[in-house]
């Protein structure tokens, strides 16, 4: 699926190799560190996660593929097509410095929650000191809406509306 330039792979989509790159994404100490769970993810978990997106509703996941270049990934969670709004989460490519790619995969969030899922509200939690993480959800004007602890972390919850579409 293209958007905006970029093609989204879905996780079910994704060739052998490609999912073993994406398990060395996720393991990764720059990537984890942002997770609930920091432990490193086994590589038959890891498929069997992938596989069990084939048969879910609520989630969905995808490699995004810029400029010929996989950049990073998306993914969307407690999809509510009642309630129209689900969270959702991103990460760049740990391997590579792309200028820009927050704002790119940040984007790319909102562009195919709105406009493709058609929901009205996009959801997040992020740790309260991953202040670049913070700074790229306020610039993208998500507005906190409540705070909470996780795994002893400080965690805040963020919220933007479509208000505009």
């Amino acid at each position: 699926m293209k958007i905006n330039g970029a093609t989204l792979i879905n996780f079910i989509e994704l060739n052998e190799d490609t999912q073993l790159k994406i398990l060395t994404w996720r393991n990764h100490p720059t990537i984890k560190k942002w997770m609930y769970t920091d432990d490193n993810i086994l590589l038959d978990n890891h498929l069997n996660f992938i596989s069990s997106l084939k048969s879910t509703k609520d989630k969905q996941y995808f490699v995004v593929d810029k400029d010929e270049q996989q950049i990073g990934v998306i993914y969307f969670t407690n999809i509510d097509t009642n309630k129209k709004e689900c969270e959702f989460g991103l990460y760049a490519n740990p391997f590579e410095k792309i200028a820009g790619v927050g704002s790119i995969l940040e984007k790319l969030c909102i562009e195919y929650a709105f406009d493709i899922l058609k929901l009205k509200k996009l959801k997040l939690e992020v740790f309260s000191n991953n202040k670049k993480a913070l700074n790229l959800y306020k610039k993208f004007n998500f507005k906190e809406i409540g705070k909470k602890i996780v795994n002893n972390k400080d965690v805040i919850c963020m919220e933007l509306k479509n208000e505009n579409r």
